[in-house]
C-alpha cells in the first residue's frame, strides 16, 4: 500500500462507583493513529500518554489526578492488494494520585489485532490533469484480555480500581471503516468505529464506545525525506459501564478534540507525533476533564 492513510481508533472506557476517581479511562485505552506508509509489512515501538483531572463537585477534598502510559509493539503485514493485518502489544504503567494516596500498576497490557480490507481504490485525471483518488477500507478486530484485571467486586471503589487494571479482563470486537480522498497531495481521511466490549469474569464491562474522525493531510518532499504535517478533529461517545448487569452512576460522556501532528518519512524509516487537545467535553456531569493526551513513534517499513 504506497498511499498514506490515517486511522485513528481511540477507545476510552469511563467508570465509577462513588470514589472520586470517576473516569481514570486508562485501562480500555487503544489507539491506531497514522499509519507509516509500507509496500509488505512494517514494526515499530510508540509511546503514547493520557491524562485526566477530577474533583467532587458534592466533596471537593476528593479528588484524583490520572496519567497513563503506554509503551506499545505494532506492527502491520498487507496480504496482496486487498487485506492488511495489524496487531499492538502494549505494555502499560498507570500512575493515580488522589485523596486516598498513590496508586500504580505496570505490565503487559490487552493485546490487539486487526484485519482490513479494501473495498475499493479509484484514481483518476481531470481535465485541468489534477489526479483525484479515494479509498475505502472495512474491517474488524478482536481485543485479548491479555493484561491483568483483578478487582474485588464488593469494593465500594470498584470502579475506581477496575480504571487503574492493566486489562479490561474481557474479549472486545471492533468494527471500523476507514475513507480516504485526495486531490493531488492534500487529502482529507474520515473513520468511523465501533467498540463493543463484554462481560468480564468480575461481570464488569466497560461501555462500548463509537469514534468518529476527519483528518487533512499534505506531504511535502524534501530531497529524499516526505514532511507530512495533519489536522483533524475526533468525537468519542462511550455507554455508562455496568457491575453485574447494572449500569454505574455518572459513568459515560462524549469528547469533541482537535489534533495536530506531524510524520516524517525517509528510506524504510517513518518518525511521528501528535497532540490532541478536548475542544469540548461531557464526562461524570463535568467532574471529571482529560488533558493533553499524545503520541510518538518510529517504525522501519520491511
Amino acid at each position: 500500500m504506497k498511499k498514506l492513510f490515517l486511522v485513528v481508533v481511540i477507545i476510552v472506557s469511563v467508570s465509577h462507583v462513588r470514589a472520586c476517581e470517576i473516569c481514570g479511562c486508562g485501562v480500555n485505552n487503544f489507539y491506531i493513529g497514522i499509519l507509516p506508509q509500507f509496500n509488505h509489512k512494517f514494526f515499530g515501538v510508540r509511546y503514547h500518554f493520557n491524562s485526566f483531572n477530577t474533583r467532587l463537585a458534592s466533596d471537593p477534598s476528593q479528588y484524583s489526578r490520572d496519567f497513563y502510559q503506554t509503551i506499545e509493539l505494532w506492527g502491520g503485514w498487507n496480504l496482496g492488494k486487498k487485506v492488511q493485518l495489524l496487531m499492538f502489544v502494549p505494555f502499560n504503567h498507570n500512575y493515580q494520585n488522589s485523596d486516598e494516596g498513590i496508586a500504580k500498576q505496570t505490565g503487559l497490557g490487552d493485546i490487539t489485532l486487526l484485519a482490513n480490507y479494501k473495498v475499493f481504490d479509484i484514481n483518476s485525471v481531470n481535465s485541468n490533469d489534477r489526479t483525484f483518488s479515494q479509498q475505502l477500507w472495512i474491517g474488524g478486530g478482536i481485543k485479548l484480555k491479555t493484561g491483568k484485571f483483578e478487582i474485588d467486586d464488593t469494593n465500594p471503589d470498584v470502579a475506581s480500581a477496575a480504571n487503574m487494571q492493566l486489562g479490561s479482563g474481557s474479549t472486545d470486537i471492533l468494527f471500523n471503516a476507514m475513507y480516504n480522498v485526495r486531490i493531488d497531495k492534500f487529502g482529507i481521511n474520515t473513520t468511523a468505529t465501533y467498540k463493543m466490549n463484554s462481560t468480564n469474569k468480575e461481570q464488569y464491562k466497560f461501555g462500548n464506545k463509537f469514534l468518529a474522525s476527519s483528518f487533512a493531510y499534505y506531504p511535502l518532499a524534501i530531497s529524499k525525506t516526505i514532511i507530512s504535517p495533519n489536522l483533524g478533529v475526533l468525537y468519542e461517545k462511550t455507554n455508562a459501564s455496568e457491575l453485574q448487569s447494572s449500569k454505574i452512576n455518572l459513568t459515560g460522556g462524549s469528547i469533541l478534540q482537535g489534533s495536530a501532528g506531524l510524520e516524517i518519512a525517509f528510506n524504510k524509516i517513518a518518525i511521528g507525533f501528535n497532540a490532541q487537545l478536548p475542544l469540548a467535553q461531557n464526562f461524570a456531569e463535568n467532574q471529571t476533564t482529560q488533558k493533553l493526551r499524545g503520541m510518538a513513534h518510529v517504525s522501519f517499513a520491511l
